[in-house]
């Protein structure tokens, strides 16, 4: 699923990356525990979060994810959006839970990572 049409599905705004709008997206995670996304090893995956701060950037870094979904209508901040354009990580935001957001994109097909 490419991010274009995750942000679709979830009637997403994207933020920063346009650049990875074509990006293939295989699977995905949600968390707002940025433990818990420290421990995947899968590549090609979105993260999902509703928190909308500076560690959720750090941990996607560190965790080799190029795309962040925040939900709740939770918008980045400014400090957020500066850090992901330097660390190429695209900024997309939707107005749906977690809950719902991860289950509209598993009935849509993209894969769980577990």
């Amino acid at each position: 699923m490419k991010l274009k049409e995750i942000l679709e599905c979830v009637d997403g705004k994207l933020v920063w990356g346009e650049s990875h709008l074509e990006d293939e997206v295989k699977r995905g995670f949600a968390s707002d525990l940025m433990s818990d996304v420290l421990t995947i090893l899968e590549d090609d995956i979105i993260l999902i979060t509703g928190l909308s701060n500076n560690q959720s950037i750090r941990t996607a870094e560190m965790s080799d994810i190029s795309n962040i979904l925040l939900v709740r209508n939770k918008r980045p901040s400014q400090t957020m959006v500066d850090m992901a354009k330097d660390l190429d990580i695209s900024l997309s935001y939707t107005p749906y839970s977690l809950f719902k957001a991860s289950g509209l994109l598993y009935a849509k097909g993209l894969k769980p990572v577990y």
